[in-house]
């Protein structure tokens, strides 16, 4: 445990822009029993999909939604003051102009005074000069449908489908707000994409997407592993993976957004493995998962590479946490190294929890200067090997009291 099983497989998705769903084998039961059955993974799998794709249609679409969003303000800060473009119109000749196309056609657009008026109020806007302007937006009113569906447990997909049906029953109404022009532009923004967006093809591509490069982790799946010398239905634990042998080997779950196929899916199953072995588990689940990894715990190196390479590492954290009480935290070297190496040692003397050490460990380091930041505000507070044996020797050498830094 704490050796980076599920960081492993979240990088990896995140490296593949892949859709990743994490889930613990403990919270299903067998189908037909009282709980969550294991097709509601798929489920969670495609809503992750649909998700990232509508989120990357979002940003696709993002400057063509903008200039739309800048149009409507001008609109309203300058009611009529559009440009109007069209051909055999009656309009006066001393507002006008006839623009020649590349084909030859003449378009009639108008030059008036009120269309360089606009031309002015967008360098104005632009230039941020009218962020404070109130102006009036029409947008769409949200209608909360907040109802109560008395169901068993583990109803909560056809509870979500019901009350999605009922509110899309209800018409969409159209509201007036008052926005300063700073969140005027967000909403109309957000109006914009989500009218420039395909949301058919947004809904095929999800499951598309889902069902090519997908990647559901497994967490706990030793706790599902039956008990030897029990009767009855063993719902919870030999259930569960009797239901995931399909999932796993390839069938078609139906969604809102279609049925998926789970044939090319990438199941990840995972677990400490303290009380059971993965022989506990039914030989066909076990035939499922043909490629076995056994992670070594992790080593003080491991653990300052922890402290130092990630981009949001425990030290950079308490670093910016305690920075905003304008005390300046640095940790050397030798005292990164010192912290690695009595992780290292509370772990092999009680229970290994691996990483997850080193934050009680930093916890309890900086309890003086995290409850007492007043007193050191505006000083730098060097971290070095001899502050922390001061602050940690005494705890890793009391077996009794090593036990409480969880």
């Amino acid at each position: 445990t704490g050796v980076g099983k599920i960081e492993i497989s979240r990088r990896l998705a995140k490296l593949a822009k892949a859709p990743f769903v994490k889930v613990e084998a403990s919270k299903f039961t067998e189908v037909g029993y009282v709980g969550r059955d294991v097709d509601s993974i798929i489920r969670d799998l495609t809503d992750i999909s649909h998700n990232m794709l509508r989120e990357e249609e979002r940003q696709r679409v993002r400057e063509k939604a903008e200039k739309v969003a800048e149009e409507q303000l001008l609109d309203l800060l300058l009611p009529g003051s559009r440009p109007e473009t069209g051909a055999g119109s009656a309009v006066d000749s001393s507002d006008t102009v006839i623009l020649q196309d590349q084909d030859g056609i003449g378009r009639v657009a108008s030059v008036s005074p009120q269309s360089g008026t606009r031309e002015k109020l967008r360098e104005m806007l632009l230039a941020g000069k009218l962020e404070d302007r109130i102006v009036e937006v029409e947008t769409a009113k949200h209608v909360s449908t907040h109802m109560q569906i008395l169901g068993p447990q583990g109803f909560g997909e056809i509870e979500g489908q019901i009350k999605e049906m009922f509110a899309n029953m209800v018409p969409k109404q159209r509201e007036v707000r008052k926005l300063p022009i700073r969140e005027a532009r967000k909403v109309l923004q957000q109006e914009a994409q989500e009218n420039l967006i395909d949301h058919e093809q947004v809904s095929r591509l999800a499951v598309k997407r889902a069902e090519q490069s997908g990647i559901v982790f497994i967490d706990e799946i030793d706790k599902i592993c039956g008990k030897n010398g029990s009767h009855g239905p063993d719902v919870s634990r030999e259930g569960v993976q009797r239901d995931l042998l399909p999932l796993v080997e390839g069938c078609t779950v139906n969604t809102k957004y279609g049925p998926l196929k789970t044939d090319h899916i990438l199941f990840i199953a995972s677990g400490a493995f303290h009380t059971s072995k993965p022989s506990d588990l039914m030989p066909e689940f076990q035939g499922r998962f043909p490629i076995r990894v056994e992670l070594a715990s992790l080593s003080p190196r491991d653990f300052v590479r922890i402290l130092t390479e990630p981009e949001n590492a425990l030290t950079a954290q308490y670093r910016e946490l305690l920075r905003t009480e304008e005390v300046e935290l640095e940790f050397t070297s030798d005292g990164i190294e010192e912290i690695a190496a009595l992780t290292a040692e509370v772990n092999s003397r009680t229970e290994n929890i691996g990483a997850r050490r080193l934050h009680t460990l930093l916890e309890k380091l900086l309890e003086e200067v995290s409850f007492g930041a007043a007193e050191y505000r505006r000083a730098t507070v060097k971290i070095d090997r001899d502050y922390v044996r001061s602050k940690l020797q005494n705890i890793v050498e009391d077996k009794d009291l090593s036990r409480f830094i969880l």
